[in-house]
């Protein structure tokens, strides 16, 4: 594929590396510098890759859209211009896939904290929690990973608030706790990401997706979580399996 980047910082340079690596060509790598004309720059180039910063979201959206390119947006913090996008990629049949955290295991984190709170439902005494941690140039806190999470819980407890830690301190790897505490025990569910590699194998493989649906418009028109993208990647996967706990059978992934 040919791909172009918005931004050029640390996830960014981590994408560019990893795509080169995998055989694609950057083609071009747009910055603010390039603001008044990015939707030329981008023609011609599949997807474009968005790590830069949550204010030049909806310019970003806009200049993709003008240039009939889908767009993988792996910037966090934006949800204020959530409304504005949307509107943008309706009315310009452009294509988004979006996401708080491309880390695959994140996304698969999220899955496993939402059978968790689907089994502790009802049980009052365990109460649920989150702590995450980032190093210190992380701008927005919480951050976009634990505001999902916080979601899963609410929906899934039934509660009416989960509480949320956030630390901002020298080189912390990105680090999600879940937590049920009781009086009598704790259970722990905790993620941390070792490198930015998993984040940029993600954001291509959301790439891949959107690019192998292109149409008109430059891509299957609409808004996509990243997880739809792993449903539908890992929907060939599923399998049925007994539930030893119940003696049932259970689909799972494989």
């Amino acid at each position: 594929m040919k791909l172009a980047l918005f931004g050029h910082g640390r996830m960014a340079h981590a994408f560019e590396a990893h795509a080169a690596a995998a055989g694609h060509e950057v083609g071009a790598v747009l910055t603010s510098r390039h603001a008044a004309d990015a939707a030329r720059l981008l023609a011609g180039h599949d997807v474009a890759i968005d790590f830069s910063v949550p204010g030049a979201v909806l310019a970003h959206v806009e200049a993709c859209a003008a240039a009939e390119v889908p767009l993988v947006e792996g910037t966090t913090g934006w949800q204020a211009q959530e409304a504005a996008v949307r509107q943008v990629v309706a009315e310009r049949h452009a294509a988004v896939v979006y996401g708080a955290n491309f880390s695959i295991g994140v996304n698969v984190f999220y899955r496993i904290v939402t059978r968790a709170a689907e089994l502790l439902r009802g049980l009052d005494a365990y109460a649920p929690f989150i702590e995450e941690a980032h190093h210190a140039m992380k701008r927005d806190a919480p951050s976009g990973t634990a505001l999902v999470l916080k979601d899963i819980l609410l929906r899934g407890s039934g509660r009416g608030d989960v509480p949320v830690a956030s630390t901002r301190a020298g080189h912390i790897p990105g680090t999600h706790r879940v937590g049920f505490d009781s009086a009598g025990d704790q259970i722990l569910l905790t993620h941390t990401a070792r490198s930015r590699e998993t984040f940029a194998a993600g954001a291509l493989l959301a790439a891949h997706w959107i690019a192998a649906r292109r149409g008109p418009g430059g891509g299957r028109a609409g808004m996509y979580a990243f997880t739809d993208v792993l449903d539908d990647v890992l929907a060939p996967c599923q399998r049925t399996w007994p539930d030893v706990a119940s003696g049932s059978s259970r689909t799972e992934r494989e």
